[in-house]
């Protein structure tokens, strides 16, 4: 049996030992101590790319910035362009005053009872745009009981309506507003004693039409002349005459023929240029075997607001008192406020109208004659002045 016999004494051992740890651990130093070096050498690399991006963009920036500074009307400039992004916004919260005219003119009583405005103020406001006025009212002949005529007034306003939409070519787009005649040079809306309200397009205007390009073959050619819609002349321009109410004989149809104007019972209308309500809905029914609808209409816009308990008007009579006119005719005179619909008078709600309950229709964009509308304030009854004072005129002492 071979035997093995350790001549290398323990301590000599030890020494190899603490020798390879110590060559182990400096190689791992040399390793770490590298990896140091590349990291902070990349890091360098890096951080001077940066500096000198950072140098060149600055030297453009500051190059930039000279020539801006050298652009004198750069306030303004930037003034503009930060107005015209207001446009909209300003132009959709817009109101137009003028149409309290026209609102007016329908709200007022016509014929033998008149009443007639002295004094007028006007109250903007989102929630309800408020009038204060001081009036006077005339029956016109005996017994002068001119209460009656206020009363009258006042029963009228909760059937007061207005309306507003889009008129559209037959494919549905909007029209632009601006492209559309609604009144004559009087101010006066065009209208047909059988088919009612009606508004010319002016199709061959720059960007009147909404589908009309270099390769529409339906647009208007050199002559002002179309296929697709039936023109014709006003005021030497080529127009399309398109109808504020739907005209239910020609377009109502059983079934949909997308060559002529359709309608359905539920009052969807497509393939003609017409007008979209926002405010009046139609709908037809068949009654018995007859293939000819019965048509009825629904305008939800009121045009004068509710009061605070949503029982009514709001309108309220602040004074009353018997008077005598410029005239010296007697009549009655009275304050009052009244509240009307705000959406009434705000620019972007385009082809306003105001239907009061005899169907005497305005445009309210359109010029009336507001003269009628107004008079001079009415006297105080004179101290001998007996007839003014009595009570048949509905007044008191």
């Amino acid at each position: 049996m071979a035997r093995e016999i350790n001549l290398v004494p323990d301590t000599k051992i030890d020494s190899i030992r603490s020798l390879k740890l110590r060559n182990l651990i400096l190689f791992i130093s040399i390793v770490i101590a590298s990896a140091s070096v590349f990291v902070s050498l990349m890091a360098l690399i890096i951080s001077g790319g940066q500096q000198a991006a950072i140098d060149g963009k600055k030297s453009t920036l500051e190059k930039f910035s000279a020539k801006i500074d050298e652009f004198g009307d750069l306030n303004d400039f930037l003034t503009i362009k930060d107005q015209l992004g207001n446009l909209i916004p300003i132009t959709e919260n817009k109101f137009l005053v003028s149409r309290l005219f026209n609102t007016l003119q329908t709200l007022l009583p016509t014929g033998d009872d008149t009443i007639k405005i002295s004094e007028l103020t006007i109250d903007l406001n989102e929630e309800v745009v408020r009038i204060n006025f001081d009036a006077q009212a005339d029956a016109g002949q005996e017994p002068y009981i001119d209460y009656n005529v206020l009363d009258s007034f006042k029963k009228s306003l909760p059937f007061m309506k207005y309306d507003y939409g889009n008129y559209v070519d037959r494919s549905g787009n909007n029209i632009p507003a601006y492209c559309m005649i609604e009144t004559d040079s009087e101010g006066k809306v065009f209208s047909d004693s059988e088919k009612g309200i009606y508004a010319f397009w002016t199709i061959g205007a720059e960007g009147c039409d909404p589908t009309a390009d270099a390769t529409d073959p339906d647009h208007l050619d050199d002559k002002g002349t179309t296929d697709k819609y039936t023109t014709e002349e006003y005021n030497n321009q080529k127009v399309v005459r398109i109808w504020r109410k739907p005209q239910f004989k020609d377009w109502y149809k059983n079934t949909q023929n997308n060559t002529q104007p359709y309608m359905d019972l539920d009052g969807n209308i497509s393939n003609v240029e017409h007008f979209n309500s926002m405010c009046i809905t139609y709908k037809g029914e068949l009654r018995g075997s007859s293939p000819i609808p019965v048509w009825t209409d629904s305008n939800k816009c009121e045009l004068v607001a509710k009061n605070e308990d949503n029982s009514g008007p709001d309108f309220t009579i602040t004074d009353s008192s018997n008077g005598r006119d410029s005239s010296d005719a007697l009549v009655l005179r009275f304050s009052a406020t009244l509240g009307l619909t705000p959406e009434v008078f705000k620019f972007a709600n385009h082809h306003m109208l105001t239907v009061p309950p005899s169907g005497r229709i305005n445009v309210t964009d359109s010029y009336v004659q507001v003269q009628n509308m107004f008079g001079e304030r009415a006297e105080d009854c004179a101290e001998d002045d007996e007839t003014c004072k009595v009570t048949n005129n509905g007044g008191t002492n």
